[in-house]
């Protein structure tokens, strides 16, 4: 679990400014197709004071899976890389911001 938690961080580390990726998209760079979920309970543990862009990783609909105060920093923090985002956390034009 540690070589998966380090290949996410240094994956989320380069991703650029508004590019996104998704939840199986890391999973499989990470050398561990088929673990999206794992992705999940890897970054919900980031410090909120992170520097990896965390808030760049949505699901393959191209949604925002977090809710409440989380979702907002997400949208937010989107918003401020120029991506568009529906109120119900939908990316607008989602393929052209994949990484």
């Amino acid at each position: 679990m540690q070589e998966f938690q380090q290949n996410i961080y240094t994956i989320l580390a380069y991703l650029e400014v508004g590019k996104l990726t998704t939840y199986g998209q890391l999973a499989k760079r990470a050398g561990f197709p088929h673990h999206s979920r794992h992705v999940g309970k890897v970054l919900s543990k980031l410090p909120k004071d992170t520097r990896l862009p965390w808030y760049r990783v949505v699901n393959s609909q191209g949604k925002i899976s977090l809710s409440g105060e989380s979702f907002l920093r997400q949208k937010i923090h989107l918003e401020k890389e120029g991506i568009e985002i529906t109120d119900e956390g939908k990316i607008v034009n989602f393929k052209q911001y994949l990484d």
